[in-house]
């Protein structure tokens, strides 16, 4: 294959979603059907804004990554209630079709493309932009034998099952997906990369000076280090003194992301 000419797009109607699902494939130069991983991605309709395929072919070219075929999944005008977290809906009642989005990438979409391209996956991995970060993160998390990666960039971490406003509001109780983890167990293997902006957002809900942004994705590393991550081996954090909320920023530091998960 010519690297100009590694990416297709195809349509999958969903039963549990009810509607088509625009999918973005972005190739490797070879395909090795032993050796292929896969990268599932949120918010796929902002790759074409990324250059997404010019960040690839740049390290394919620098033989820097391992072969990779990144599927970027388009969202639609439901994605506040697609994306979040599929055992909890926020505090306005959204998230109401996680549990139906996580059956599609389940049950729908990577049996789609097993079959479509008859590949056997080395490795499963997952992530998104903003809420859809969350929801990469929530599928990873509660599926932790078919991924083994998330990526969560500017991850909308502040996902809560109370408003803030609310006198019995505690961060450590109502931040829905700090608190799944720790309900949940200790799942050997999984790795976790997270990025976030110091120009994310202005919020600061605690008054700490700490931006949200920043503060709720430090809590959520410290949830996984409690349950018995390593904080070196098992997780990265990337901050950027200039980020912002939006896809330039993402473009910037999705090639951090993709060599810390699959460098050669």
């Amino acid at each position: 294959m010519e690297i100009e000419k590694l990416s297709e797009r195809h349509s999958l109607f969903s039963t549990f979603l009810q509607r088509k699902v625009l999918l973005d494939f972005y190739f490797p130069p070879e395909i090795d059907s032993f050796e292929m991983q896969l990268l599932l991605i949120n918010d796929g309709q902002d790759l074409s804004t990324m250059n997404f395929q010019n960040i690839l072919k740049t390290l394919y070219e620098e033989n820097q990554i391992t072969p990779l075929l990144c599927v970027g999944i388009h969202c639609d005008a439901g994605r506040r209630n697609e994306y979040g977290t599929a055992n909890v809906l926020n505090e306005n009642g959204l998230g109401s079709k996680a549990r139906s989005y996580t059956q599609f990438v389940l049950e729908e979409l990577l049996p789609f493309i097993e079959k479509k391209y008859k590949i056997f996956f080395k490795e499963k991995s997952f992530c998104g932009f903003s809420l859809g970060g969350l929801s990469a993160f929530d599928i990873v998390w509660n599926h932790p034998t078919e991924f083994s990666k998330v990526g969560v960039f500017s991850g909308s971490f502040w996902w809560r099952s109370l408003p803030q406003e609310d006198p019995d509001f505690k961060e450590d109780e109502h931040l829905i997906m700090q608190s799944e983890i720790r309900k949940g167990s200790y799942y050997p293997g999984l790795k976790f990369f997270f990025q976030t902006g110091a120009l994310d957002e202005t919020a600061d809900r605690n008054n700490n000076g700490i931006i949200d942004s920043i503060d709720d994705t430090i809590s959520l590393i410290e949830e996984l280090i409690k349950k018995g991550y390593d904080a070196e081996k098992d997780i990265f954090y990337l901050e950027l003194k200039d980020g912002k909320h939006d896809v330039s920023t993402w473009a910037r530091a999705f090639p951090q992301f993709l060599k810390w998960g699959w460098s050669k």
